[in-house]
């Protein structure tokens, strides 16, 4: 047991590095959106689901020896598969394919067929290490308890230690090496044990003639083996839709960003596997499994929709208001760590809670050593399939029609169902079961609904106005700070974030505009990204441009958009609903520009925090080579330059290259740029380009001061660094693990080049 529960440790923290690192490889061949993200994941679900039924088939024909070495394999073929993978995952199917798969039954077929193999053998492992150690039924609910629990933990570990430091210091191929190393470590491990257990075999009694273990197994004191798969497909449904619900949660309260995610993944894990790890312990004593997986069930939901209150009131008030406050950044500092720490205390205690459920059922379930692998199996698919329903399910389905708190009172009455389904079947009379019954209809009714939930969140007042929305895709809320009603004036939050205003930053504006009047002839503008509108509102600055294509990741941004215009129809925002050169449309941009043949003049990208979540995929090298596909002859392309690493990326992709000071924009293209700073400065400063930019901010007009520096030029022939950000390692977006450094100090193309020779 000592030897294989390090085994399984060492699979789990291997299986969730692999995973991470798989579901951005995909993400960018599926794309970036959230059906696109729920096909990746159904995919990899179904992999394991496959693996679990393969396990619950085979696990028991085996002697416990070759069970052993049927585990070994496993795990040694997940490692090759981690090392060869980003050949078929990245190479083959997010470059090769990109643009040219475009139908969703293709995308998921694509996503299965390339983790069908390894996402098998990690579901099939439990089932095959289930057998390996059934040798007392006294003890195999325990070891499986235990051995799951491991694992379990392993993965939290996984998620932790691969979001925070391993991915980011040794990017997405690093990272997947690590794991295969692990996993082959796994089965070494494991195979050391042979010899003993063929020993253990030889001198043991025969095992019970097939027959005679199928009639054992009839006796089922607690209930049939399709019972308590359906309670736990009904468990696994709502603990994952729970874990999706805390995750947009807690990505508005402390910003999406690289460390989020892994974060409340690698607590939910930890807090899952450590009340795994102690049920275990109870359950030899247990003469009667099914109160206490009863209790544990709704008491996880009851204490998960208390922690969720709790955070709901606290939010507003001292001190959690001075780090966490909506309008300030949380990416470092005191607003990180107030965020790492809400999320143990939010996640943490329910996930240990429900946890506890596993070894119960297992306890439950194996009356007979002879289907102890089929009995996993079965019960391991039955969580799989729930786990693939409430990932799927609450990120497709009741997200995008229930909002986040009407997913919240969905799961309230499941789990009510659930607790009043074990009542009417074993009486009215059971204290802690009726109180948590009550508690669950409490929650139900308690619960804030939407427009208070992201209202709070948002630090809304009871005298401000607000705008917002909700659907699949994320969260966009506008507060309207202005005193008067006539003109909105506030911030625009996107997934937690208010890099937006209306009226429109100048950044924004000047970033729409300056391709616009740089360009001879400005026909056709693409915009990847809308945010609070100012740059696509900017790119039709030009009377020459008839077509403005402007494509928004999170779609309630257009929703909450469209409501304002409703609101303010002489502004510019409802302008650019109303008048036909403006095309805002919801979608993936970098998809977008992988598909078609259609080329621009201005291809411009609204600004984007270096450190926001997925921001890597618009600062690499590999998107910027598919911009310049796109550009027509003569086409310009415009982009926020932050950081040094993306003014280095930029510079390297293409041959002529701008970057304007102070303001950090760049400008590339293929041919030379028609740049004089004077001409720019009076085509800013005219009557047509004044009125216009004036709609959108009317408090900002001295644009030539976004410029006023002299820029800095590469040209063919220039030395330049080589690309630093590519999408299997965006290094800014992991800015914990690799230090940001900004642009405003930069005075020479140079300056990037000595900063990469060797010393």
């Amino acid at each position: 047991m000592p030897r294989l529960a390090v085994a399984f440790f060492c699979s789990g923290f291997a299986a969730l590095l692999c995973q991470i690192v798989w579901q951005r490889m995909l993400g960018i061949f599926a794309g970036s959106d959230t059906v696109s993200a729920a096909l990746v994941v159904g995919a990899f679900l179904a992999g394991l689901g496959l693996g679990s039924i393969l396990g619950a088939k085979i696990a028991d024909r085996f002697t416990a020896a070759q069970a052993l070495v049927g585990f070994a394999l496993a795990e040694a073929g997940v490692a090759v598969f981690a090392l060869v993978s980003k050949f078929f995952l990245y190479d083959f199917l997010a470059t090769d394919l990109a643009g040219v798969v475009d139908s969703p039954v293709a995308v998921f077929a694509l996503c299965f067929a390339g983790l069908v193999l390894p996402t098998t053998l990690m579901g099939a492992s439990l089932p095959l290490l289930a057998r390996a150690i059934a040798t007392n039924l006294d003890t195999v609910a325990e070891r499986i308890g235990t051995l799951y629990g491991l694992n379990t933990l392993g993965a939290g570990l996984g998620a932790l230690l691969g979001g925070w430091m391993l991915v980011g210091n040794l990017g997405f191929v690093g990272a997947l090496v690590l794991a295969a190393g692990l996993d082959l470590f796994a089965a070494v491990l494991a195979l050391t044990l042979l010899p003993a257990l063929r020993r253990a075999e030889a001198t043991a009694r025969p095992a019970p003639r097939a027959a005679a273990a199928a009639a054992a197994a009839q006796s089922e004191p607690f209930g049939s083996l399709r019972l308590w798969c359906l309670l736990v497909f009904l468990s696994g449904y709502v603990i994952v839709a729970l874990e999706i619900v805390w995750v947009r949660l807690m990505g508005q309260v402390g910003q999406y960003h690289a460390y989020l995610f892994p974060t409340v993944l690698g607590v939910f894990l930890l807090a899952d596997g450590a009340g795994m790890a102690v049920a275990a312990r109870m359950v030899r004593r247990m003469k009667d499994p099914r109160p206490a997986f009863f209790i544990t069930q709704a008491g996880g939901f009851v204490l998960g929709a208390a922690l969720i209150l709790a955070l709901y009131w606290a939010l507003p008030h001292w001190p959690i208001n001075s780090a966490v406050n909506a309008d300030i950044q949380r990416l470092r500092g005191e607003g990180l760590l107030t965020t790492v720490l809400l999320i143990v205390l939010v996640v943490g205690p329910p996930s240990f809670v429900i946890g506890m459920t596993f070894p119960f059922v297992q306890r439950a379930v194996q009356q007979d050593l002879a289907s102890v692998g089929a009995r996993v199996g079965w019960v391991q698919l039955a969580n799989i399939l729930g786990n693939a329903a409430g990932s799927i399910g609450t990120g497709l389905v009741t997200f995008h029609f229930l909002g986040t708190a009407g997913t919240l009172q969905l799961l309230a009455v499941l789990s009510l169902l659930l607790v009043l389904g074990w009542l009417w079947k074993a009486g009215w009379r059971r204290g802690p079961e009726v109180a948590l019954a009550a508690c669950c209809a409490l929650a139900l009714m308690v619960l804030p609904g939407n427009a208070a939930l992201w209202s709070r969140l948002h630090a809304e007042k009871p005298s401000q106005r607000t705008a917002w929305a909700e659907d699949r895709s994320g969260v966009a809320f506008f507060r309207d700070d202005a005193t008067s009603p006539t003109e909105p004036h506030g911030p625009f939050f996107i997934q937690g974030f208010s890099q937006g205003r209306i009226p429109f930053l100048p950044i924004h504006q000047f970033l729409g505009a300056v391709g616009p009047l740089m360009h001879p002839d400005p026909q056709r503008v693409l915009a990847v990204g809308i945010g609070s509108g100012g740059t696509p509102w900017a790119a039709g600055v030009s009377p020459i441009t008839r077509e403005i294509r402007a494509i928004e990741l999170v779609g309630p941004v257009i929703t909450t958009l469209e409501e304002l215009a409703q609101r303010h129809p002489q502004g510019p925002i409802a302008e650019m609903f109303r008048n036909p050169r403006w095309r805002l449309e919801y979608g993936d941009g970098r998809r977008a520009l992988s598909k078609g043949d259609e080329l621009y003049d201005i291809i411009q990208a609204d600004a984007i925090l270096p450190e926001g979540s997925h921001s890597g995929l618009l600062y690499s090298e590999e998107f910027l080579q598919s911009v310049r596909r796109r550009l027509a002859p003569g086409g310009i392309y415009v982009q926020w330059g932050p950081t040094r690493r993306t003014v280095e990326t930029f510079a390297a992709v293409f041959p002529h290259t701008l970057l304007l000071m102070p303001v950090s924009v760049l400008i590339g293209s293929d041919s030379p740029i028609p740049y004089d700073a004077e001409a720019l400065a009076a085509r800013f400063a005219s009557p047509e380009v004044t009125a216009h930019l004036a709609r959108g901010n009317p408090g900002f007009g001295d644009y030539r001061q976004l410029f006023a520096r002299a820029p800095l030029r590469w040209a063919p022939g220039n030395l330049r660094p080589e690309a630093s950000l590519t999408d299997v390692f965006p290094r800014d977006e992991f800015y914990m693990n690799n230090t940001v450094r900004l642009t405003h100090d930069l005075m020479r193309p140079g300056d990037l080049v000595a900063e990469h020779r060797p010393r």
